[in-house]
């Protein structure tokens, strides 16, 4: 996954200072690309909404791991519109996906889309680590 994830170009320009002498640093060695950037700025703002976060964990700690979409409205305080936003970016987001059943929508987490949002900021983490 890191190497989806950072762009390790070999640079070969040296930094100058302003009085033209060498500058004492280099800047990055590699990077997330910008595509990259933007998917993951996607899903981790889809995230990192309060209510969003605790459907998550709802649908993270149901039994057999799938929720109805009438089961959140009680627990979140929130009315069904509003419940059915935050179910629609975070599907978008590919976080969690939907079944319609009769009337009602189940859902679920994505396929281990947790965990990828996970390792895509372990991967940013363990990147800069391995420079210093």
């Amino acid at each position: 996954m890191t190497s989806d994830l950072i762009d390790d170009s070999d640079t070969t320009e040296t930094a100058t200072a302003i009085d033209g002498s060498e500058a004492c640093c280099s800047g990055s060695t590699g990077w997330m690309d910008r595509n990259t950037a933007d998917e993951l700025a996607a899903r981790l703002s889809a995230a990192a909404d309060p209510v969003r976060l605790q459907v998550l964990s709802i649908i993270a700690h149901a039994p057999g791991g799938e929720v109805c979409a009438c089961d959140f409205v009680e627990p979140l305080g929130k009315s069904q519109p509003t419940v059915s936003h935050h179910l629609k970016v975070l599907t978008e987001a590919g976080l969690v996906e939907g079944d319609k059943r009769g009337r009602w929508i189940w859902y679920r987490l994505g396929p281990s889309a947790i965990d990828d949002l996970a390792g895509s900021l372990g991967a940013i983490v363990a990147e800069s680590a391995a420079t210093t």
